[in-house]
């Protein structure tokens, strides 16, 4: 048991080193990859932590919301959306504001239609830099190579002719370091965009839904509200 736990640690150590000794040879570009990398990182967690704080769930608020709006108890329904204010709350808290102040049905669908707007910034966040941050990872490490291969061909002009080969391939294998960690950051960069904005993409039909849900049920009530 002993010998296989020194020899994966030996692969593991060997693995570690060849990342270090394939990021010491990228040459500059390679601090610029890793500077979007670690904005990468930081805007993934903060996209989650955020989502996470926003979110409520839909099918059980909906289901104590119109509890409230069918026994005409408006403004408990509005200290209830006040008590956990994210971005559904606010949207139909918006609309039985306008219901409490007796407002015409169109109003009500516009002050909710108004939040589901003024909400989803909140959902989007800084989402679509993550694209930007894919795309600039991509074009650092595609420059980083040609820069690469420009003084590998320089250096080898006076080279030994033995040697030039060697030093080639060399230069060519240090050179692609910086495509390959571009493409490191810029692959999960976009597989996150895309799972972010899907999530957004729901929170927001969520709001929609609800609100014509609500905008329905207001408009069958409306002789139950109380004052």
């Amino acid at each position: 048991m002993e010998p296989q736990t020194t020899e994966a640690a030996m692969q593991a150590g060997q693995q570690s080193n060849f990342v270090v000794h394939a990021f010491q040879s990228g040459g500059t570009a390679m601090y610029f990859i890793a500077a979007v990398g670690i904005l990468v990182a930081i805007l993934i967690i903060e996209r989650f932590l955020t989502l996470r704080n926003l979110n409520v769930d839909k099918n059980d608020f909906n289901e104590k919301i119109f509890g409230m709006i069918l026994r005409g108890e408006i403004r408990q329904a509005i200290t209830f959306c006040d008590s956990r204010p994210v971005p559904l709350t606010n949207t139909l808290k918006a609309g039985l504001v306008q219901v409490i102040n007796k407002r015409p049905d169109e109003e009500v669908q516009v002050a909710m239609d108004s939040a589901v707007l003024r909400e989803s910034p909140r959902l989007e966040g800084w989402t679509g830099f993550l694209a930007v941050f894919g795309n600039v990872a991509t074009l650092i490490g595609l420059l980083g190579t040609i820069v690469g291969l420009i003084i590998s061909f320089g250096s080898i002009s006076a080279a030994d002719p033995a040697q030039k080969a060697e030093m080639l391939s060399r230069g060519i294998s240090e050179a692609l370091n910086c495509t390959a960690f571009g493409l490191v950051v810029a692959i999960p960069s976009l597989v996150f965009f895309g799972f972010f904005q899907v999530r957004v993409g729901r929170a927001i039909n969520d709001m929609v839904e609800s609100s014509m849900s609500m905008m329905n049920l207001v408009v069958a009530n409306r002789d139950k509200i109380k004052d």
